[in-house]
């Protein structure tokens, strides 16, 4: 059996000690009441002078009421707990005796009625006493078992056939009270020592919990930090990477370049799924429901993977519909792009088949290949991050296991259910169920692509401390016929757009990092700047932060984000485009109803419709 520890023995202790001076005054007020009365009546009735003897003797030792009372006033009342459930055992011992005294001092002989009601009130001052002191057994022997024995000797020694008979009742009375007693005191105890022990568990459950959290919020920092620290030389590498293939043009190492540059782009596409991620767990992505023709998303995915399917030799066979669900069209693209993707990779003969249906007033939109199929052990398996079914080899070729965490977060989001069915060997189906749009409403289609080429702007300022960074981009920028200007901190930011403006040759965009040097906010910077400067360049804010904290931050800043590494083509759409409307009109580019923020995903569809 477990043993108790101590410090719950000590609690548990404590709070039987305070239920036991908690009746203290009541209890004294009573026995008042019927001490006096009992007495008075025997002097009445037998004129009998030694009632006021017991009364004189009992009430006195009511007089002891102040040092009981202390226990309430006592600072150190939890660290005395023992004192006090002494204390309390010895007034009992004290006030218990005198009571036995009574029937010594005041049965009368020869009088049965009187004899019945000394021991009738003998016997209800223990009864009623009792469910008082039963939290501490100590305090019920100190209470019950004196009187009762004094009432039971006295009865003894009157000798009378009647005393005898209630002497035995009263002997068989205390045992049956104190049995009662104890079960009492028994259930008491263990009714607080399982209180207790729950406290304590709930309380080592909190604790854990807390350092879970904590080590969970440790985690996300280091993450954090390290997906930073990883991103800067990873865009900088992406940047030289770029400038080298447009220098090597022509030239025999120009395959090596290409080579550098899809790497480089293996790796977009790795961190660009985890953001993506932490952007729906940080809950940036809010969703901006509206009617979808689903004939263009279809389309979309027709042109975005048929290049795909091709390459592996298996059919794509998408079935457009004249159907209109309510949706967010960018994530309902991006939801339907990674299962058709995830289907073309684990299908190698046969092909894959994209179908919309109507349900009553559901639209059914079906995902099926021929591919490897799912276990049933792996249905819910296959939605969790870096979860891949056989590969255990770990095949970056097969990705990295986050495009169906992707697409369970974001049919949550959108509130799009998503079931699997799967057939091992011979295939899987995924089942989208969207809310049919209402008749007549005007569907949305997927955006247009922006064109890729257009003027860039004639000069940028850049403000980043990462000096590997600056020289990639200086190099970039060349090859574009951009000249850049690069500043580490805000004082050389503000000499750069002085000299710029003496020169007449004003900075058209900004470029700036989110976190520079000793914690200062690159955006403040920037914004800074910009104010001063009339009219203001267009502000692109560029960053290698991916906490939940940080992308609610870009997320009501209004502006163009792009996070590092930044594709080059992605980094030169964008200058291109705040080229255009920095020309003519900045305002509605900056102060936008949404914000804009940009990842490597979003190149490669615009590329691909």
């Amino acid at each position: 059996m477990a043993t108790t520890p101590p410090s719950i023995q000590q609690r548990v202790m404590h709070e039987q000690v305070a239920a036991l001076y908690a009746t203290t005054a009541s209890a004294t007020i009573a026995d008042v009441i019927v001490s006096w009365a009992v007495a008075l009546l025997f002097w009445w009735k037998n004129g009998d002078s030694m009632a006021l003897v017991w009364i004189t003797l009992h009430s006195s030792q009511l007089l002891r009421y102040p040092f009981q009372a202390a226990y309430f006033k006592d600072p150190a009342v939890a660290e005395r707990t023992a004192f006090w459930a002494r204390r309390h055992r010895n007034e009992m011992l004290w006030y218990s005796g005198t009571w036995a005294l009574a029937p010594w001092l005041m049965l009368p002989r020869a009088d049965t009625s009187m004899t019945a009601v000394l021991v009738l009130v003998v016997l209800g001052v223990t009864s009623t006493g009792i469910p008082a002191v039963a939290p501490r057994w100590a305090s019920v022997l100190g209470f019950a078992p004196p009187m009762v024995l004094g009432l039971i000797g006295a009865l003894l020694w009157q000798g009378g056939a009647v005393d005898l008979v209630l002497a035995l009742c009263c002997l068989v009375y205390l045992g049956v009270s104190l049995y009662i007693a104890h079960s009492q005191h028994h259930l008491l105890a263990q009714t607080l020592q399982s209180r207790f022990e729950k406290e304590a568990l709930a309380q080592q459950l909190e604790q854990q919990m807390t350092l879970t959290r904590q080590a969970s919020e440790e985690k996300t920092r280091f993450l954090a930090a390290a997906s930073h620290d990883l991103r800067q030389p990873l865009h900088a590498i992406g940047l030289f990477g770029a400038a080298l293939e447009q220098a090597l043009r022509g030239q025999p190492a120009h395959q090596h370049a290409l080579r550098l540059e899809d790497a480089v782009r293996s790796l977009h596409h790795s961190l660009g799924a985890m953001l993506d991620i932490s952007r729906l767990d940080a809950g940036v992505m809010a969703p901006e429901r509206q009617p979808v023709a689903l004939r263009e998303t279809l389309l979309s995915m027709h042109r975005l993977f048929a290049g795909r399917a091709q390459d592996k030799d298996i059919a794509l066979r998408i079935r457009t519909s004249a159907l209109h669900v309510t949706s967010d069209p960018q994530m309902l693209e991006r939801l339907l792009g990674n299962l058709v993707e995830n289907a073309i990779k684990y299908t190698h003969q046969g092909g894959v088949l994209v179908t919309a249906r109507q349900r009553g007033q559901r639209v059914w939109i079906e995902v099926v290949d021929t591919g490897l199929g799912i276990e049933p052990a792996q249905h819910e398996l296959v939605f969790r991050e870096f979860y891949q079914v056989d590969n255990p080899s770990r095949d970056r070729s097969l990705g990295m296991g986050i495009g169906l965490s992707i697409v369970r977060r974001l049919s949550t989001l959108l509130e799009h259910p998503v079931s699997l069915s799967s057939r091992p060997g011979r295939g899987t189906r995924f089942r989208l169920s969207l809310p049919l749009a209402p008749a007549g409403l005007p569907a949305a289609t997927p955006p247009a692509a922006a064109p890729t080429e257009g003027e860039l702007p004639r000069r940028v300022l850049l403000i980043d401390d990462e000096a590997i960074v600056t020289q990639g981009l200086m190099a970039l920028m060349h090859t574009w016929g951009v000249e850049l200007l690069a500043a580490a901190d805000e004082g050389a930011a503000q000499e750069a757009m002085r000299q710029a403006a003496e020169e007449h040759r004003p900075v058209d965009v900004i470029l700036s990092d989110m976190r520079l040097r000793h914690g200062v906010s690159g955006l403040d910077v920037a914004r800074r700047l910009q104010a001063a400067t009339a009219p203001p360049p267009v502000l692109v804010m560029i960053t290698g932060e991916t906490s939940p904290e940080h992308l609610r931050t870009l997320e009501h800043t209004g502006l163009t984000v792009l996070f590092k590494p930044v594709d080059p083509q992605l980094l030169r759409h964008t200058l291109i485009e705040g080229r255009r409307v920095a020309h003519h009109d900045f305002r509605h580019f900056a102060a936008g109803a949404r914000s804009h923020t940009v990842d490597p995903g979003t190149l490669q569809r615009d590329e691909g419709q």
